[in-house]
């Protein structure tokens, strides 16, 4: 079950040669969403091969590095004869504004384009097997950052001992897996926890959007198996980061530490730095001990089970 990140625009509020501005592609098999649309999203899209299937797009404020692409995107999937509804989440307050940005130039698309407004702690879409949740973060505006979270599965099935049990090969296999006891021929009952291991976990995704470093994000991607995160200035830029309501790469680091995160990826790269952005992967690494990466506009990260 395919569950991947591609990195549409990693730079700060500032685009640059190498970086455009915010966005982030996620699929999970036959599912596409966005998260954010900064300005030449669409165009990042073709250059990457991300297709434009796109489901649903996750804003996390409405600053323009974040959502400047979105009218765009929706001029091309209407050219592009789309007829699907196309949702769009928002944080709470903000709807108003994402309608206007939307239809700026007097065009309406053809396709229902919903706006919904989301608060944290929300589930805001459930899907089988998986939802997305908003959590809060702290920036200078309304913001949320998102989670996707997919449900347990079941645990493994022991073949092996099934048969030894005397449990015929066939549907009786699928029954206890899906944890229903089953009877054999000579009476005897077996029940599924003889032969089905412990729920395994689902996979975690979480992307913050601009945030200060917060315990809302902590608890948000408790033992994430991929955390996103801000990380607009290297350690010795701290005051700015305050002063900006962002973070360092350090803080990044020990956000993904306290939470547990399997791999933490570092975005939102201010445009100050240049190519001169190992700094910034160091502070986060000095805290983080899992695996520590520093995004870039075309990176693919593909997210595997545990």
């Amino acid at each position: 079950m395919t569950l991947s990140a591609t990195f549409l625009g990693t730079s700060g509020a500032v685009p640059t040669v190498e970086r455009n501005t915010s966005a982030l592609h996620v699929r999970r098999e036959g599912d596409a969403f966005l998260f954010d649309a900064g300005e030449g999203t669409q165009r990042q899209m073709m250059r990457y091969g991300t297709g434009f299937d796109v489901d649903a797009v996750f804003l996390s404020h409405v600053h323009g590095d974040h959502v400047l692409g979105l009218p765009g995107l929706v001029q091309t999937l209407d050219f592009n004869d789309r007829d699907s509804p196309l949702d769009v989440y928002t944080p709470r307050g903000t709807g108003d504004e994402v309608r206007s940005l939307v239809t700026a130039i007097g065009a309406t698309p053809s396709f229902r384009l919903d706006v919904h407004e989301v608060a944290p702690g929300e589930t805001v879409l459930e899907r089988d097997a998986y939802g997305v949740e908003a959590f809060h973060t702290e920036h200078r505006t309304n913001s949320v950052g998102y989670a996707l979270v997919e449900d347990d599965r079941k645990g493994r099935f022991d073949r092996e001992h099934a048969e030894e049990l005397g449990v015929p090969v066939g549907p009786k296999f699928s029954e206890l897996h899906a944890g229903n006891p089953v009877e054999l021929d000579d009476g005897t009952v077996v029940e599924p926890e003889q032969v089905v291991g412990d729920p395994r976990p689902g996979r975690k995704l979480v992307y913050t959007g601009d945030t200060r470093p917060i315990d809302a994000t902590v608890a948000a991607a408790e033992d994430a198996d991929l955390l996103v995160h801000d990380a607009t200035f290297s350690d010795q830029d701290a005051e700015r980061a305050r002063q900006t309501a962002h973070s360092t790469g350090g803080e990044a680091g020990r956000i993904a530490r306290e939470a547990g995160a399997d791999r933490l990826a570092l975005t939102h790269i201010s445009s100050r730095y240049g190519g001169a952005v190992g700094a910034l992967k160091a502070d986060a690494a000095d805290e983080h001990h899992g695996e520590t990466i520093l995004a870039h506009d075309g990176l693919t990260v593909d997210v595997p089970y545990q």
